[in-house]
């Protein structure tokens, strides 16, 4: 290790403690009110959350912090930065332990790092749950070790030195900073004695709230994302694809004339279709239009929104025969696929010579991308380096590396740097999709409660081939080649729902089970996986069923709920959303709840239905209870972000494929909440911290709304909507497939 910067290793990290306590903590029973109790689901023990966070804890004592001459904290974080503020929330943890300003702290995303293992995949609400411990223990690691160098050249005992503002002082006024300390400090050899992290009641920077550290820059533009990268010589490029999803090439007819045309650097071939390098974008985009290419007809060619519904509800797992003289509550609701609409599209820059490569990209999962990308390359795995750039959302689609991979292929064929942007029209039509799904429920009621939920979800398969983030549970996701899906892949997927669902209401027996279709359409997990539909429509049956039973949906809640938290958070919107108010004619109150990743929310939502062709929520009441939080500001932004895909989803986003390819190819056409939309009375209300142990907080905040939205709905209108988005006309006149629409502002 090097004198001129200390670098601080997260050794004696209590992985196996910061396990076990989370799962013995979400074992904890609470007692039902007068509902018939239901046992504990897989999700209630051990959810997908904790999985991933247990994944990690092998390789933490590889995670660094570095404190340099100049003073300043830098960790290079294992996840990436996709718009949920996670480099703030790790760097105020580093900056409350070290007592160092906010400001000399620097979070960044690590390159792709194999010795990690399971610990660099960005998914399922479980970075600051995993990185919470560790991360203090290595911040506080790092100010023990500056009150030891301190204490050793001044020689005095550490019981006089305090810390503050990233320098030491001793009580006869000597001072030095960490900067000046930091070569002491990395001595192997200094006594160091016992580490321990600040207890909460210390805190004064965690807690608070905090603008993100990195909020100017992308408001001023001056943030990096893969498109703005200055890699010398790289060539803007864009692909010519087929007309279906997943069609593969076959020929191309007129390669001369695309080489011939203005800007054009080179054209090359790969199996999702014709690349064209150029001199800049539009001159690549002009090209691809022109191009004349034959394709595959891909898995589905002829199939559409209507002829996918049919397949799922023709395979729907039945339901269990009733007891005999028991009323059955039925209800069946229909999403079909969504694209991910994040603002930034799938791009990468790859530069691939002979004897090695570089990829920049957003990877969720770079482990599995550099692993996968060098053996496609027929590179060593150690002469690729995957760059992780912080990306314009990701929301589980990020997880896959297909442009990232195309990049590579067309780099290494062209021989010069590229940057691969997808138009568009691309991004929406091809790019995986959250899979279209058939959600059924049944409740039985003996005597006036509910004895039995039966819950039923037939869906488009999720491709879950990214495995756990590195190549070996990737592979084993994977069939031999030719395979349209694996059955390994379903098993995962089957894990997937199995520790993401969970029913938070006491129904007597809970029978959940999950059917996948593998059409061979591309899809990938959605912000918050299965359970914006499954929990959403969840939410909407029980108002079904508090209808049946003659109850006011919120007292059939706060009766049937397994949580004292849940009920808490509950309590708080009705009260501060006055449930019950008397609305205008067309206008209605809905309600709804949710538990995800240990965190519990809940959503009053009012609904103006007087032009029924466009449904407005005027006013948004959301509760949310994650345990610890970190920072306010943060947490807020990611419930009105779940409110926002909620809305969308709910009212009026999603896609219509017809002959195999959506129809959508732009934001005007795929009708994503605008501001216009969003409601400008909106109160996001944080429940203060009871001790309960930290949950995740960047998917629970979709579920909850969905279902207060439908609710309100129906209360409105008179009509409960069983298909969604409730609006769903095709107002457009779409691209012909294949090609990709001019700017909408040229140049000039």
């Amino acid at each position: 290790m090097g004198r001129r910067r200390f670098l601080t290793y997260l050794l004696g990290v209590p992985a196996l403690a910061v396990a076990t306590h989370i799962t013995y903590d979400s074992l904890a029973g609470e007692p039902a009110a007068a509902a018939l109790p239901s046992p504990p689901s897989v999700e209630e023990m051990f959810d997908i959350g904790e999985a991933l966070v247990v994944a990690s804890a092998p390789t933490m004592p590889l995670v660094t912090l570095e404190i340099g001459e100049d003073g300043v904290a830098r960790m290079e974080l294992p996840r990436i930065e996709m718009g949920q503020g996670i480099t703030t929330s790790v760097a105020m943890l580093i900056a409350e332990e070290l007592d160092l300003p906010l400001e000399r702290v620097v979070v960044t995303c690590a390159d792709a790092r194999p010795e990690l293992l399971l610990n660099q995949m960005t998914a399922g609400s479980s970075t600051l749950r995993a990185f919470y411990d560790p991360v203090r223990v290595l911040a506080a690691t790092a100010r023990a070790r500056m009150l030891a160098a301190a204490a050793a050249q001044w020689g005095l005992p550490v019981s006089v030195l305090t810390t503050s503002g990233g320098t030491v002082t001793a009580d006869d006024g000597r001072s030095a900073g960490f900067g000046a300390l930091s070569a002491a400090a990395a001595d192997p050899g200094l006594d160091v004695g016992e580490v321990v992290p600040k207890p909460e009641a210390d805190h004064r920077l965690i807690g608070t709230p905090v603008p993100r550290v990195d909020g100017r820059d992308i408001v001023t533009g001056a943030k990096k994302f893969t498109m703005d990268l200055d890699v010398p010589g790289a060539l803007p490029t864009m692909v010519r694809r087929a007309p279906t999803w997943n069609g593969e090439f076959v020929s191309l007819a007129n390669r001369a004339d695309i080489e011939a045309m203005p800007g054009v650097v080179a054209v090359t071939t790969i199996s999702s279709g014709v690349a064209v390098a150029a001199e800049t974008f539009e001159q690549a985009r002009a090209a691809v239009c022109e191009v004349d290419a034959s394709f595959t007809p891909g898995p589905v060619p002829h199939e559409d929104n209507e002829s996918i519904m049919e397949k799922l509800r023709a395979t729907s797992l039945p339901f269990l025969a009733p007891p005999i003289g028991a009323v059955t509550v039925e209800s069946t609701y229909e999403w079909p696929a969504a694209a991910h609409a994040f603002l930034e599209t799938e791009c990468a820059v790859a530069d691939v010579r002979p004897d090695g490569a570089e990829i920049w990209s957003g990877f969720q999962a770079p482990i599995v991308a550099q692993q996968k990308i060098a053996v496609e390359l027929g590179l060593p795995q150690e002469s690729v380096t995957a760059h992780v750039v912080p990306c314009g959302g990701g929301f589980g689609r990020r997880v896959f590396f297909d442009t990232a991979l195309e990049a590579a292929l067309i780099s290494q064929q062209v021989g010069h740097p590229i940057k691969l942007m997808w138009h568009r029209a691309d991004d929406m039509r091809h790019g995986r999709c959250r899979p279209a799904s058939v959600q059924r429920f049944r409740a039985t009621i003996v005597a006036g409660e509910v004895a039995t939920l039966e819950q039923r979800v037939t869906g488009v398969s999720t491709d879950f081939r990214h495995g756990l983030g590195e190549i070996f549970s990737a592979t084993a996701t994977s069939l031999p080649e030719g395979a349209q899906q694996a059955l390994v892949n379903d098993a995962f997927g089957q894990a997937v729902f199995l520790t993401f669902v969970s029913s938070p209401y006491h129904f007597g027996v809970y029978d959940k089970k999950l059917l996948e279709l593998p059409l061979g359409i591309p899809t990938s997990s959605y912000r918050s996986v299965p359970n914006q539909p499954a929990r959403g429509s969840e939410e909407m049956f029980v108002d079904e069923v508090a209808e049946r039973l003659g109850v006011d949906p919120v007292e059939f809640r706060h009766s049937t709920l397994r949580s004292e938290r849940t009920r808490a958070v509950l309590d708080a919107v009705v009260e501060a959303g006055d449930w019950g108010r008397r609305m205008p004619e067309g206008c209605a109150q809905g309600i709804g709840v949710h538990v995800e990743s240990r965190s519990h929310t809940a959503a009053l939502i009012e609904l103006d239905c007087r032009d029924p062709r466009n449904p407005q929520v005027t006013r948004a009441v959301m509760a949310v209870d994650v345990g610890r939080v970190i920072n306010p500001l943060g947490l807020e932004a990611q419930m009105q972000g779940g409110l926002a895909e909620a809305i969308s989803l709910t009212l009026k986003a999603g896609l219509h494929v017809v002959d195999g390819l959506p129809l959508e190819g732009s934001y005007s056409q795929y009708h994503f909440a605008r501001q216009k939309d969003f409601p400008d009375d909106l109160e996001i209300i944080i429940m203060p911290p009871a001790g309960d142990p930290m949950g995740g907080a960047g998917e629970v905040g979709m579920a909850a709304p969905t279902g207060a939205i439908a609710n309100a709905y129906t209360r409105a209108t008179g009509i409960r909507p069983h298909t969604f988005p409730i609006n769903h006309p095709v107002d457009f006149d779409p691209v012909p497939p294949g090609l990709l629409p001019p700017p909408a502002f040229p140049e000039g």
